[in-house]
């Protein structure tokens, strides 16, 4: 067999693997109090690394987030994690979030991700999606940290903002375009 034949049938298993790692219901599925207990680890996190965080999502109308998304790719890739939305300090709902990609890419990261919810109509818009997706339900804008972990919160204007953490503190030039977020029930 021609080395063709290799690269394409590596690539098909790939596929198979990243589509039931990303678009899977239940094999990675966690609890409520599993999530919800690193849900307050990541938020324990965020206060400390970022200035203005306890202040932001104070303000919040809803704060959704994902502990841990992890994406992996070889040529095609994919990312899954699953996570809360709270609303005044208590987790609402349960959701997941999965986005899938094409492209030079090799290897594998796990991230946190953050959405802040700053007005009542984007909570409302998000919550009442069947399957809300960055970039085309909403956009969400990236914040950037200035030194010791600063924030200026009287420049942020946005429906929605958002913060990246990776393994090191947070990590920069990220997009979150095409992450499709869904209500999971618990």
């Amino acid at each position: 067999m021609n080395i063709s034949f290799y690269k394409n049938k590596g690539l098909i298993l790939s596929v198979i693997f990243m589509t039931g790692v990303v678009f899977s219901d239940s094999s990675f599925a966690a609890s409520k109090v599993e999530i919800d207990a690193k849900v307050n680890a990541t938020l324990s996190r965020f206060y400390k690394e970022v200035g203005a965080a306890k202040e932001l999502v104070k303000i919040s109308k809803g704060a959704l987030i994902f502990p841990s998304v992890i994406k992996a790719g070889i040529g095609i890739g994919g990312e899954y994690g699953e996570g809360g939305l709270r609303i005044k300090g208590k987790t609402v709902d349960y959701y997941r979030t999965a986005a899938a990609s094409i492209g030079f890419q090799l290897g594998a990261q796990s991230k946190s991700i953050i959405l802040l919810f700053m007005t009542n109509k984007a909570l409302s818009d998000f919550r009442n999606s069947s399957g809300w997706e960055v970039g085309v339900d909403g956009s969400v804008a990236l914040v950037k940290i200035g030194a010791g972990g600063s924030v200026d919160t009287t420049n942020i204007k946005d429906p929605i903002i958002g913060f990246v953490f990776g393994q090191k503190g947070l990590m920069y030039n990220l997009t979150l375009e095409g992450s499709k977020m869904t209500r999971i029930k618990k």
